[in-house]
């Protein structure tokens, strides 16, 4: 598949529409919009947390093949289900590798006895930002209804998980902040 970006600026945005994949024009706050617009969003949050330095080279192929897949995710929401086309669709063997990834990852981590709050090294710190972003891109694509690929709410659910394995992770080496219920009361 190729893509090819000559011009960046189209002025087919002003009036508050855009188009879709098959270039059905909708406002820019439809569900579809809504959905493929926080994913791209988590994408951003990804490569911040990426540009923090200092993750393991493991969860940097993680995260790297996550920011690809997340543009095989956001193309398949932004296309309807239908046309004579072929389209690019998110396949249940990428979210398996979440789950695999999920399981290398979560291994070596101590059991937890208390929910984690976001925080410790800024790269932990940045991946539950992603984690937040990923939950909100999840209930914007269940949103859309029935009417988009079930697989993309199913990766996006496995990566939120992913994204709180590895911020446990990122703060190997350092205290990990728990809650403590009711102790400032």
């Amino acid at each position: 598949m190729t893509v090819n970006l000559t011009r960046i600026y189209t002025r087919l945005g002003d009036g508050g529409e855009t188009h879709l994949g098959d270039m059905s024009r909708v406002p820019k706050t439809h569900p579809r919009i809504e959905a493929y617009g926080t994913v791209d969003e988590l994408n951003a949050q990804i490569g911040l947390a990426l540009a923090q330095g200092d993750l393991p080279e493991r969860y940097v192929e993680w995260l790297r093949r996550i920011q690809n897949d997340l543009f095989d995710v956001g193309a398949d929401i932004s296309v309807p289900e239908g046309g004579e086309r072929q389209r690019l669709r998110v396949i249940p063997e990428q979210t398996a590798s979440l789950e695999q990834a999920c399981d290398e990852a979560n291994e070596p981590l101590a059991p937890l006895k208390s929910f984690v709050l976001p925080g410790g090294t800024p790269a932990a710190a940045q991946l539950h930002v992603c984690r937040t972003v990923c939950r909100r891109a999840e209930r914007r694509a269940i949103a859309c209804g029935e009417e988009i690929n079930a697989e993309c709410v199913r990766y996006l659910n496995r990566l939120s998980d992913l994204l709180f394995i590895l911020s446990r992770g990122a703060n190997a080496g350092a205290a990990e902040p728990l809650w403590e219920p009711g102790r400032y009361r």
